[in-house]
């Protein structure tokens, strides 16, 4: 069973009004190719926890890599442009969103906020039309939320930088094309950014197995052994671990639009399926349990949907702080999970199985539950700016977050 959507259920509110003529053409636009090209094979890769290749020409003719950043041959689209194209994509495959998040969300903006001039021109054209393929390497085996604290480090030599060290959970880091890796300075002790070429020597990419959400997501394991790295590949703005806040909170607003599109998807599936499907002689949809539990999703959609939209007006604005990033994206996970959840239940015992889209949003909505800061850390953020008092780590051990 896949999503049809002449009209889109989910959209109760005519959230539609609020976005321009460009905005409202370009959600048209990413839903149809959404429907047509990644629907009907979606099932089959995420049960394979295999990546489809064969869609990245069509998912670079959307013309949505590269976001908001303008020249370089990217799309230069407002925010809120491009938090509308990711959920259109996640509605129907949340895994298409993480591939096209880490790459134009993560990398390619490091490369537009964090580059020099030559960096810019040499790589964002070819990521722009997905003809190269990035993935942004800051996680590591033993610092996920404590990510300022990495153990890499980047030692400078003559012509450049010899590398060391071990990165985890690297989306598309098996077939990257591009890494940005940050590693710590030894010279220096602050968190430096690097460009790094997949054939580098020393550069190895194990995938990651047995995931139970975001299956069709290659997440690598990456071992740096002694990768230099030439000086003109060092990212001139990246001198701190501040540095990579720019872009964490505009990455962090896009993917707190993945579960609202997840959510989407899932609601529409199941107002359709309720209608269909029959037992004591009736729709399930005549039922008031299910009308009350179909009632709820619908209304979390909506609240979901305008904290996103406000978010992304607060962000265009030059207004947007951090503690409001992070309380959008922990707030409409959280929703998403209770929504995603409920739409489980109401299809029963085909509400487990991968073919009705259900079973695996629930699945997929897990690692974004955890991913670019968990929901308790992003609660912290909220409460560090809310409260003047930073209470990441116990109050014995530190008087400073280093986050």
């Amino acid at each position: 069973m896949t999503l049809h959507s002449t009209i889109q259920a989910s959209d109760y509110y005519q959230f539609d009004d609020l976005l321009s003529p460009e905005e409202q053409a370009l959600r048209k636009k990413v839903r149809e190719c959404m429907e047509k090209e990644v629907a009907p094979i979606m099932a089959e890769y995420w049960e394979k926890a295999e990546f489809p290749f064969q869609l990245v020409p069509k998912l670079g003719d959307l013309r949505i890599a590269g976001g908001t950043i303008k020249g370089y041959g990217c799309p230069g689209l407002s925010l809120t442009g491009s938090a509308i194209a990711t959920a259109e994509v996640a509605r129907v495959d949340a895994s298409c969103s993480t591939f096209i998040l880490v790459h134009s969300s993560l990398a390619m903006l490091t490369i537009a906020l964090c580059g020099s001039e030559e960096q810019k021109q040499k790589y964002l054209p070819s990521l722009a039309q997905l003809k190269t393929i990035a993935c942004w390497a800051l996680t590591e085996p033993d610092y996920g939320s404590d990510a300022s604290s990495l153990k890499t480090i980047a030692t400078k030599v003559e012509g450049g930088w010899i590398l060391e060290g071990q990165k985890r959970w690297i989306g598309n880091g098996t077939f990257a094309d591009v890494l940005i890796i940050f590693a710590r300075n030894t010279t220096t002790n602050q968190i430096n950014g690097y460009i790094v070429k997949k054939d580098a020597p020393g550069l190895t990419a194990t995938k990651i197995a047995n995931k139970i959400g975001l299956r069709i997501v290659q997440n690598g394991d990456i071992l740096l052994k002694k990768v230099f790295v030439p000086d003109e590949d060092r990212l001139p703005g990246v001198n701190s671990f501040q540095d990579t806040s720019k872009v964490l909170a505009v990455s962090r607003v896009i993917v707190a639009w993945q579960p609202i599109g997840i959510s989407m998807g899932v609601y529409d599936m199941c107002q359709r399926y309720l209608k269909e499907r029959k037992q004591f002689g009736a729709p399930l949809a005549a039922f008031q349990i299910n009308q009350q539990k179909l009632a709820l999703m619908l209304g979390n959609v909506q609240a979901m949907t305008l904290v996103g939209w406000r978010l992304c007006k607060l962000y265009e604005k030059g207004k947007m702080t951090p503690g409001q990033a992070s309380l959008g994206k922990s707030w409409i996970t959280l929703k998403a999970r209770e929504t995603v959840a409920l739409g489980r239940e109401l299809l029963g015992g085909n509400g487990i199985l991968s073919d009705f889209l259900v079973a695996k949003a629930f699945c997929d909505l897990e690692p974004i539950y955890t991913y670019e800061g968990t929901y308790d850390i992003n609660s912290l953020v909220t409460g560090r700016e809310i409260t003047g008092f930073a209470s990441f780590k116990p109050a014995a051990m530190s008087q400073r977050s280093r986050l």
